[in-house]
């Protein structure tokens, strides 16, 4: 069936409750729907989601981008935010990068070194920049909201920008946040802190960004429309 723009792939199962999956590699909308649903009730569910489907095939085309670079001189990487132009040189010392004010990406690299050993050292750079980010957030937030963060990792995450652990105190968030403007990292930084307070995505919840970040729907919406630019000049 077809909801709006958006194609969906139905599979009718033995189960109680409606399921959707947006999947990899092109984005297709595939929903698990128990066998008394009718079309019309799907289509409406469907509807209801819409911005969150867009959002996950627009995450889909942005993985498919991202695989296509070699990390050669002349593309673009984002750093908070910043369309910067990755130069590559060779050298015989430790690889490594360097931001050049803020719109070049110096990297260096013994001659030889493929694909896939650049984007790892890309990776690595990035996850090094929220190291340093990411304790100074957490430090400011928690006595403002009255909440401590027992631990805090930084992990490769396909589908959310972040997750909470409330048993252990501890929050997860996504390498590609490197990439968005700090105002957006702060967000999912909160985010994630809030559900110390309340671990489900419910009305306290929502009242509880209100009144500590009262400008987070500006911030989300901008976390998840920010553009990866591609290609080269």
């Amino acid at each position: 069936m077809r909801v709006d723009d958006i194609e969906v792939e139905v599979h009718r199962k033995r189960i109680r409750h409606l399921y959707l999956r947006v999947g990899p590699p092109d984005g297709r909308l595939r929903v698990s729907a128990p066998l008394r649903i009718g079309d019309d009730s799907i289509r409406q569910a469907v509807a209801k989601r819409l911005p969150w489907v867009r959002r996950q095939q627009e995450r889909q085309r942005q993985r498919e981008r991202e695989s296509a670079r070699i990390f050669a001189s002349g593309e673009h990487h984002f750093v908070e935010g910043i369309a910067c132009v990755l130069n590559v040189t060779t050298h015989e010392g430790p690889p490594h990068i360097d931001l050049m004010g803020d719109s070049t990406l110096e990297m260096r690299v013994r001659p030889g070194t493929g694909r896939d050993e650049r984007a790892d050292l890309l990776a690595a750079w990035y996850r090094e920049r929220l190291k340093t980010s990411i304790p100074r957030l957490i430090a400011a937030w928690e006595p403002f909201m009255g909440v401590s963060v027992k631990e805090w990792r930084i992990r490769k995450m396909s589908t959310r920008w972040g997750s909470c652990s409330v048993r252990n105190g501890r929050i997860w968030l996504s390498l590609e946040l490197a990439k968005k403007p700090m105002r957006c990292l702060e967000y999912v930084v909160v985010h994630e802190m809030a559900h110390l307070i309340e671990p489900s995505h419910n009305r306290r919840f929502w009242g509880i960004l209100d009144r500590y970040m009262p400008d987070w729907r500006a911030r989300r919406d901008e976390l998840n429309r920010f553009p990866i630019m591609e290609g080269k000049d």
